[in-house]
């Protein structure tokens, strides 16, 4: 993070009476005063449940599925690693993304539901009625975040090694996305929509697409699987990935003049269709890592840190007051992204405890694994549940600070509390409102559950 970030933080404290430091500032090498200062306090909502703000998006506006299998997660927490098949069941995974899908449309099977999407999608961009066509191109958003050595589940080089002075002990990192979702996901577009593998990347710009997700998929015989691109930033030597290659004809041009432009992929900008296929869990500096943060590794900025998202993490934290400019609407909003993102998706089959952590059992759950999949076409109404869902759980303790500053700016983009013009393209036009936002009541309940017709429905399925 850069040292204005910490100036930031500090210019703050006399308002606000807290600061927190990022594990992040502290690894950069700023003082370790974390102990000498009041931590953020845990987040909670600046509105009363059931106060929509923004509008639904999708077929049924503001529809959230959310579907949970115990029978799909049996790790014990100590043999093998949880992304095992003994462990994660292939079966249950692909019931769960069936199920969520054809409830998230309402269609009565697979094929309808893709079908409605595609329809959906272009019908409200006003490029025609028509389904998915042979040769459109479709990229999968992954967070391959902790995806940072040729092995899954290991130390982040160079960060809690033992020994070091001050710093803590090896820690595992294995808050990875499930295989088995992406494997789904990959089976339901080919074998299902119809879709061509040389019309699929999966991607992850900033990190890599791990061997896990890699050899599922190619140990599946069919052709097309084998056609699948994986799109990255390192592969560590595994081999078989494609280097991300920044397309400095798209800048994204953050809507705050101090932010320096970014650029996207080549693959994603000549792609006419993405999945944001994210995950569920807390984040040390924004506290919530959902669908509107995924897009963090989707970013190149030539003079700060190539494809990495350090320049944004000033723009992005907890620490900042409702109101404030929120980097993320930007992404959320820019026509390579959200603008074309026909499904938004929660992996929680297992959530780690935070962006850099291990996974963990919910105790709201049961003292059980989430075992979840949400699904969406409004990416501020599925943040929203994952909020909710977060703010649930007591083990979910990096939930901190103004968490959902992003989700009140982004559903009135138009017209945000901030006052900001965003703009991601420089069109001189801002956006319009990305989705609906609302916390949901003591039983669960948001406003379209309660009859009315505006705000989030929640489809649980539990």
């Amino acid at each position: 993070m850069l040292r204005r970030s910490f100036l930031k933080l500090m210019t703050a404290a006399p308002a606000t009476g807290l600061v927190h430091i990022p594990a992040e500032l502290i690894a950069g090498g700023f003082p370790q005063q974390r102990g000498a200062m009041a931590p953020v306090e845990p987040f909670k909502p600046s509105e009363a449940a059931n106060s929509p703000i923004g509008e639904g998006m999708g077929i049924h506006p503001g529809r959230v599925v959310w579907m949970r299998d115990g029978k799909a997660t049996s790790w014990d927490g100590v043999t093998g690693h949880w992304w095992d098949d003994g462990f994660t069941d292939q079966t249950a995974v692909d019931r769960m993304i069936s199920r969520t899908l054809r409830d998230l449309t309402g269609r009565k099977n697979d094929k309808q539901a893709w079908d409605a999407l595609f329809r959906s999608f272009n019908e409200t961009r006003r490029t025609g009625s028509s389904g998915y066509r042979r040769g459109e191109k479709i990229a999968i958003k992954i967070n391959g975040n902790q995806d940072r050595s040729a092995e899954w589940g290991t130390t982040i080089p160079g960060r809690g090694r033992a020994g070091s002075a001050g710093g803590p002990p090896p820690q595992p990192q294995n808050g990875m996305p499930s295989p088995h979702v992406i494997v789904s996901l990959a089976r339901q577009l080919i074998e299902v929509a119809g879709i061509p593998g040389e019309d699929i990347i999966i991607y992850d710009a900033a990190r890599n697409v791990g061997q896990p997700i890699y050899s599922r998929i190619k140990a599946n015989s069919n052709r097309e699987f084998q056609a699948i691109r994986f799109v990255v930033a390192n592969d560590y030597g595994l081999g078989g990935r494609i280097k991300a290659t920044p397309d400095k004809t798209n800048p994204i041009r953050f809507s705050m003049a101090e932010v320096p432009a970014a650029y996207l992929p080549e693959q994603v900008t000549e792609a006419k269709y993405m999945i944001n296929a994210a995950l569920l869990r807390p984040h040390t500096i924004a506290g919530v890592t959902l669908i509107g943060k995924n897009h963090f590794g989707s970013v190149y900025f030539p003079d700060n840190g190539g494809w990495s998202p350090r320049a944004l993490h000033g723009y992005i934290q907890r620490t900042q007051p409702m109101g404030s400019y929120n980097c993320l609407v930007d992404l959320m909003g820019h026509r390579h992204l959200g603008g074309k993102t026909i499904l938004y998706m929660l992996d929680a089959l297992y959530s780690a405890v935070h962006n850099e952590g291990n996974v963990y059992r919910f105790a709201s759950l049961g003292d059980a694994w989430t075992a979840s999949i949400l699904v969406s076409q409004d990416p501020v109404a599925l943040d929203s549940v994952g909020l909710d869902i977060l703010r649930g759980e007591p083990r979910a303790t990096e939930l901190r600070g103004n968490a959902d500053n992003y989700l009140h700016e982004a559903a009135q983009a138009g017209k945000p509390p901030s006052g900001i013009l965003y703009d991601p393209v420089a069109s001189g036009t801002p956006l319009a409102s990305l989705g609906v936002h609302e916390h949901w009541n003591d039983a669960r309940k948001y406003s379209r559950n309660l009859g009315l017709k505006r705000g989030i429905e929640l489809v649980a399925l539990l």
